[in-house]
């Protein structure tokens, strides 16, 4: 790349020389003059993000000039309970936990981990970054208990319905930047709303003459910074929780002794599920976790130009 100057052409290595020999400065909109200044001119940091959002172990290297971020790691949704009497408790949501100003080295490589949503034997998987301790998304479990959080702020994940004889609950929606997720509902029962961004709660199944029923699935939550929380499902429609700061709203379970709902990314809970027609159905799978990193300046969590650039 090449700047035209007085007649002649800079090219960009020599710019970059400039500005670090604090020799040039913007006086006006698209124009620099390359002239010695008294006090050097420091640029502000390079701006810029990286997600990760599908389960396993990465590694994150630092770009040249960063020098401090900010993170937000949400644990993987528990998944919902297998179908039978009082077995079909929702799955809890994962927690969100987001953390600013983290030192780190240009060049230096660092431990990013995401949480795989759970499943009806398996609970959901803790997202972090470095260790559990400098921020962390704790994975729901498939017993119905939101999973925890580390860092500046964020929020528990909601928690799982309890069954009840035949019928499934809801999933607890995922944890907030300033909030618990709603609760998933019982029978008969709506599920919670989210707060302070986070998921709303799965509808639990409503009751049936026939007996029997699935759970919805409890809303994610988004990775761009704090916005609306998400809303209950309604029991009388088995609608799952909707998503919290722009995440996935729950699966809706389709009619009477069909598969539970899923939880929402990121970090919705699965539903719980229901003595389905060849048996004990599973219960829905909880949303994936997720981390994601941002740096630059002025961007912080919870809202703070954290949307992409």
């Amino acid at each position: 790349m090449t700047k035209r100057y007085r007649g002649g052409l800079l090219s960009s290595t020599t710019l970059n020389l400039f500005a670090a020999n604090g020799i040039w400065n913007t006086t006006r909109a698209g124009t620099k003059a390359a002239r010695k200044f008294s006090t050097p001119f420091v640029p502000s940091g390079p701006s810029g993000q990286q997600a990760y959002i599908t389960s396993g172990t990465y590694s994150w290297t630092a770009p040249t000039g960063v020098t401090n971020i900010s993170v937000v790691a949400i644990g993987g949704g528990g998944g919902g309970g297998y179908g039978g009497q009082n077995t079909g408790v929702g799955g809890g949501g994962g927690g969100l936990g987001w953390k600013n100003n983290i030192t780190v080295v240009p060049g230096q490589t660092y431990t990013v981990v995401v949480g795989a949503g759970g499943t009806s034997t398996t609970s959901g998987s803790n997202s972090y970054f470095i260790n559990t301790t400098t921020v962390l998304g704790g994975g729901g479990a498939t017993n119905g208990t939101g999973g925890s959080y580390a860092g500046d702020g964020g929020g528990a994940g909601g928690t799982g319905g309890a069954a009840v004889s035949w019928y499934g609950a809801g999933g607890g929606g995922a944890g907030g930047y300033a909030g618990a997720g709603g609760a998933g509902g019982t029978l008969d029962v709506n599920g919670s709303n989210g707060t302070g961004g986070s998921g709303g709660g799965g509808s639990g199944a409503p009751g049936d003459p026939q007996g029997g029923g699935a759970g919805a699935g409890g809303g994610g939550v988004g990775i761009l910074g704090q916005s609306a929380a998400g809303t209950g499902g309604i029991s009388a429609s088995r609608t799952g929780g909707t998503g919290g700061s722009g995440g996935s709203e729950g699966a809706t379970v389709a009619g009477l002794r069909v598969p539970a709902g899923n939880g929402g990314n990121y970090g919705g809970g699965g539903g719980g599920a229901t003595y389905g027609l060849n048996g004990l159905g599973p219960g829905g799978t909880g949303g994936s976790g997720a981390v994601r990193i941002i740096w630059g300046a002025g961007r912080v969590f919870p809202a703070t130009n954290t949307a992409d650039v």
